[in-house]
Formats: C-alpha cells, sequence, structure tokens
C-alpha cells in the first residue's frame, strides 16, 4: 500500500524549532519525523518511524551474519545487578533511578550488560555452548545533563547492543574482531564516512576499546589522526614520555620573590625582568602550571587533586576525566572554586607547587596538605622548572622533577594540540570533531566475576568466561546520515533509506491528473517500489513541490501540466537534474532509475 499524503500522519512546518541547533534536528521536526516530547525525549512519527528502521534492518542483517543472536530486554531493570557490579554508583546521576510501591529500587537501563550476564548464567554451564553472542536493539535511558541536539544527543534513545561470552582471552579477540568487521559492514551500507579510534572505556570497563566516529562540525567527541594513519578519541591520546634528562649541571633550586604573578603570563615577565638567565628569554614552556581541581566520584566523595603540566599547556577537563588516574566509574571534573581552596592553607592560589625541601617554611604539597599531586607525563625526570613555592608573591627557580621534587603519578590531562607527534611516530597530529556512532570493548572478567558466570572448562574445573560488548547509536545513527544528507531546501535521504523508493506529485487541476497519478502509483507497487503519492486535492503545487524537498524522497516524479503532452517528469532530489519522461515508459524508466541508486549504494530493492 503506498503512503498518501492526504491521510499521512505528517505536518510539515515552515519554522524551525527554537531549540534547534544542527540541521538534523531542524529538518526531522520540520519535515514531521519527529517531534519533542520534553528536552531530550522525542515521539517517533511514521516517516520517522520508516527510516529509523530502515536503519535497523541493516545493522540486524549485518548482526545475524555475524552470528550473532537477537533477544530483547525490558528497560525497566532491578538495581540488584547494577549494585553488585558497582555501577548503580559508578554511574553517578546520568543513570535514572526509581522506586516502585514496595519502595523497591529500579532503573531505566542505559546499557545491559549485567543482565545479559545474568541471561547466559542462568542458561549456560559449559565450555561446549560457547562461544555465544547475543544481541538486543532497544531502548536505553541516560539523565544527560545537556541533552542537545536533536536526537544527536537524548535522554532516551535506541541502541543495538551485542555481547559476546567466551571460554578465554583468545576466545575474545576472536569474537572482538567478528563484531569489528560487522560494524565495518554496517556503516559501509549505511553509506556512513567513519574511521575507527583508539578510545577510553569509562564506567563500562575493559581492557581494550575502540570507537567508531562520523567527522563532523556537530560532533561532540575530539579525535586526532596522523599522516601515517593514526587515530584516537582525544581523550585517548597517549602522551610520549621523554628519556630522562641529565641534571647534573643544573644549580640548587631557589626560591625567588615575584610579587603580583599569579598566571603564567605575568610569571613569565618578572623572570625575564627580576631573573633573567643568559641563554635566552624564560617562556611559558619553562613554568610548571598546578591546576587545582576539584574531583566528584561517583559515591559522593568531592577531591582535590592538583595536577602539574607545562605552563604553555591548558588542562583538558573531559581528558583528565577519561584517563583513570583521578578515579574510577563517571567522575567529574572542574576546577576548584575559590572556597575549596581556602579551606587547605598549604595551597597559594596563584603559587601552588609540588612541594620541595629547600626553604623550611614551604608547605608541600605530598604529606602536608594530603592533596594527590598528579604530572603530566611529559614533565621528564631531570628536567627543571620554575614553579609556584606555596607562598604568596614567591617561586622556585630551577626545581628538577626526580631531584628537588616527586608526584604521586601521572595523569593525560594537558590539551592535545594539532601538530603534537602521534605516539605511535607516524607524524604530527590532526584535530577534528566527530560523533560517536558505535564503540566496541573487550569488557573481560569484570562483569562475569562480579555475578558468579562460570561454566565447567575442558577439564571439568569452572572458569570466569570472558566478555565483550558492542554498541550501536541507532537514533544517533539517523541523526548522522541527515546531517550529511541535506541542503538548504530539506532533507536528501540516501535511495536505500528513504522513507518510500518514490515521491509521485499530483500537480495541477483535472481529474485526469491525479487519476495518471493513481495509475502510475499502482503500477510501481505492484513492481515492488515503495511510493509516497502526494494526492492532496486542494494543496498548491508550490506547497507541495516544498513539501517533496523537505521531505527528502531522493526520487521525485510529477504528474501535471506535461500529461498533456504525454510526458512526466523525472526529478532527481540530490542533483536537482530532471529529465522528461513518456507517459508510457515511465514505470520501466522510474524502476530502473531506483535501482541505480541503489545500486551505487550497493543494496539491492527489496521489492525487485
Amino acid at each position: 500500500m503506498p503512503l498518501r499524503m492526504s491521510t499521512l500522519f505528517v505536518r510539515t512546518l515552515k519554522e524551525d524549532p527554537v531549540d534547534a541547533e544542527v540541521a538534523s534536528h531542524r529538518l526531522l521536526h520540520r519535515a514531521g519525523y519527529i517531534r519533542r516530547s520534553a528536552p531530550g525525549i522525542y515521539t517517533w512519527l511514521p516517516l520517522g518511524l520508516t527510516v529509523l528502521r530502515r536503519i535497523e534492518n541493516i545493522i540486524r542483517e549485518e548482526m545475524n551474519a555475524a552470528g550473532s543472536q537477537e533477544v530483547h530486554f525490558p528497560a525497566l531493570l532491578p538495581a540488584e545487578p547494577y549494585q553488585t557490579t558497582g555501577r548503580w554508583v559508578d554511574y553517578g546521576d546520568d543513570m535514572f533511578r526509581l522506586k516502585d510501591r514496595r519502595d523497591n529500587d529500579y532503573i531505566l537501563a542505559p546499557t545491559h550488560e549485567e543482565v545479559f550476564t545474568l541471561l547466559v548464567k542462568d542458561l549456560y554451564s559449559s565450555y561446549k555452548d560457547l562461544p555465544l553472542s547475543i544481541y538486543q536493539i532497544q531502548t536505553k535511558y541516560r539523565d544527560e545533563a545537556r541533552p542537545r541536539a536533536g536526537i544527536l544527543r537524548g535522554r532516551e534513545f535506541i541502541m543495538k547492543d551485542a555481547y559476546s561470552f567466551d571460554i578465554d582471552d583468545a576466545g575474545l579477540k576472536a569474537s572482538y574482531e567478528t563484531m569489528r568487521q560487522a560494524y565495518i559492514r554496517i556503516f559501509d551500507r549505511l553509506g556512513l564516512e567513519y574511521l575507527t579510534v583508539k578510545a577510553t572505556a569509562g564506567a563500562m570497563g575493559g581492557s581494550e576499546t575502540e570507537e567508531f566516529l562520523h567527522p563532523s562540525e556537530v560532533g561532540e567527541d575530539t579525535f586526532v589522526r596522523s599522516p601515517g594513519g593514526y587515530t584516537a578519541n582525544v581523550e585517548a591520546v597517549t602522551t610520549p614520555t621523554p628519556e630522562p634528562l641529565d641534571c647534573s649541571d643544573v644549580p640548587p633550586a631557589r626560591v625567588e620573590d615575584t610579587p603580583d604573578t599569579p598566571t603564567i603570563a605575568t610569571l613569565v615577565d618578572a623572570a625575564n625582568a627580576r631573573h633573567p638567565r643568559a641563554d635566552r628569554p624564560w617562556t611559558a614552556a619553562d613554568t610548571l602550571k598546578n591546576v587545582i581541581v576539584t574531583v566528584a566520584h561517583p559515591n559522593g566523595e568531592r577531591e582535590l587533586v592538583v595536577i602539574g603540566l607545562p605552563g604553555d599547556r591548558e588542562v583538558d577537563l573531559d581528558r583528565a576525566a577519561g584517563s583513570g588516574a583521578l578515579g574510577a566509574g563517571e567522575i567529574e571534573v572542574a576546577p576548584a572554586t575559590d572556597a575549596e581552596i581556602a579551606a587547605h592553607p598549604g595551597l597559594v592560589k596563584g603559587y601552588v607547587g609540588p612541594g620541595n625541601s629547600i626553604d623550611a617554611p614551604v608547605l608541600g604539597l605530598q604529606g602536608s596538605t594530603g592533596i594527590r599531586f598528579l604530572l603530566d607525563p611529559r614533565v621528564a625526570l631531570g628536567s627543571r622548572w620554575i614553579t609556584g613555592s606555596n607562598q604568596p608573591g614567591r617561586h622556585v627557580f630551577d626545581l628538577v622533577h626526580g631531584r628537588d621534587f616527586t608526584a604521586d603519578g601521572t595523569v593525560e590531562a594537558a590539551e592535545v594540540r594539532a601538530g603534537d607527534p602521534a605516539p605511535d611516530g607516524s607524524g604530527p597530529l590532526e584535530l577534528a570533531r566527530g560523533v560517536e556512532i558505535g564503540q566496541i570493548f573487550q569488557l573481560g572478567r569484570r562483569y562475569a566475576e562480579a555475578l558468579g558466570l562460570q561454566v565447567l572448562d575442558p577439564n571439568g574445573k569452572r572458569t570466569v568466561v570472558t566478555m565483550g560488548s558492542y554498541g550501536i547509536g541507532v537514533t544517533r545513527v539517523m541523526a548522522c546520515i541527515a546531517e550529511g544528507n541535506h541542503d538548504d531546501r530539506g532533507l536528501i535521504w540516501p535511495q536505500h533509506l528513504a522513507p518510500a523508493d518514490v515521491h509521485i506529485v499530483a500537480t495541477g487541476k483535472g481529474e485526469e491528473i491525479l487519476a495518471k497519478a493513481e495509475e502510475l502509483t499502482a503500477a510501481l507497487e505492484d513492481r515492488g517500489v515503495r511510493v509516497l503519492l502526494d494526492d492532496r486535492p486542494k494543496t498548491s503545487p508550490g506547497v507541495k513541490f516544498g513539501d517533496a524537498e523537505l521531505l527528502g524522497v531522493p526520487t521525485i516524479l510529477v504528474v501535471g501540466r506535461g500529461l498533456a503532452e504525454g510526458t512526466v517528469e523525472l526529478r532527481d532530489r540530490r542533483t536537482g537534474q530532471s529529465r522528461d519522461l513518456p507517459v508510457a515508459d515511465a514505470v520501466a524508466e522510474t524502476i530502473s532509475f531506483v535501482d541505480a541508486r541503489y545500486s551505487e549504494l550497493g543494496a539491492q530493492r527489496t521489492g525487485r
């Protein structure tokens, strides 16, 4: 049955929604694919669901072909499994928690690792049952603090999550690679540009993880790439650690007066004016900046940490949070407030240092304050610095790492810059923006150990199963496709994802025009071509053409004034080109055109 504009549950809009920040949000709303129900929560209308289901079907076909089996879990789940694994706390405020009438704790699941693990534990008990891969396509919930960009970042979204179960690490690696190749096929079939990049595991945990990023200026993720092929999410970039330096000729550290120098710029100016060095001027790269941050842990604890890094670098709070050095789980990192700093008398704002033993009044960070001090990895052993003395208006000169001070560890917290060397030596890094459309994890045994998933191995001994986790943001993928396929007039869907194969527009007066449009619709539908027919009797041609361009079906067949000369017009929405077809050839020519567009995308029309 064709879709008919006269009865289709859709209303197109001329005005953008007031909160629309990106093209996909603006156009999906105006074209009647989605409607906002609440911040970050959207209702799906018939056209939107049709496109969404086409995307899901491609994902489902490739998952099935990779040997994964589909299941479906509820979104409302008991809290106990998540409390057992620690994610009840680790997820922090991002998790929707609720209680039933008996005061039992429940969640709206953000992911389903725990219940997948328990299901396999319930049904399987032997290595002979493994390997196993199961998946679902289901709604997830996360209480995003700042939902934005329509369905790109919402509180309710559709996700494909799959899980592999293996007897050993070798099996996990094989399963991981199988899923990795399935993802490549999925995104290739969807026609999305993507990169696979090294990533951080966050609250999921695991030994290895990669993200599939769609390069886009509207993306919230920053990633890097090098001429030699290195790619990584900026949060996962590692800093090459320099070799230790010979500091035998560095003079003893000394404290100098540097009044009114609470910033790096003022410190450099004062150092050059009051304490110049003989070989060259001091620069920001000679200073050790000590940034005080507050770490909000998932259990509610707040901790001050000082991060030391070269003064010509800034702290990237997201990198710091994702590094794992500041804490496990979904932590939040923010600049410490004046009140938090004032609560620690050993911290002098603007003059914080790592602590040293050269000046008795100096109150060092280690021991005296109990505050952790972590260093950027590029601060080499033997390197010399100007840094704070923990006294107002004074700095330490020629303070040497390893000789005069040490740290409690390292942290990847410094901003990554274009031109920084790739960790693998493959050249300078380039920065770009992207949208995370998928991520795969080698989870290992974290969830299986916590929830007691064991099977008998070939020797009859109980062994913990090892797991992988593999997610695709289905609604986010649809937003990315819309972002990459539109113009100033509306959406332009890839042929194999559009809500219909052909949009027939009946324009002009006279019953014969609508009758011929109906005849062509029936003939195309009989040949397995899905048709959206604009049969609205009292709608102007201008409105119909505007809606056709906004809705984004890439093949448009216009039945109008040319019918008097025995022709109809075939329009290619993607190129803007059009040509007249003899009415007698219209069905065959339209089918040939549509099938050619499918073939260009490596797809095949299901009705063929």
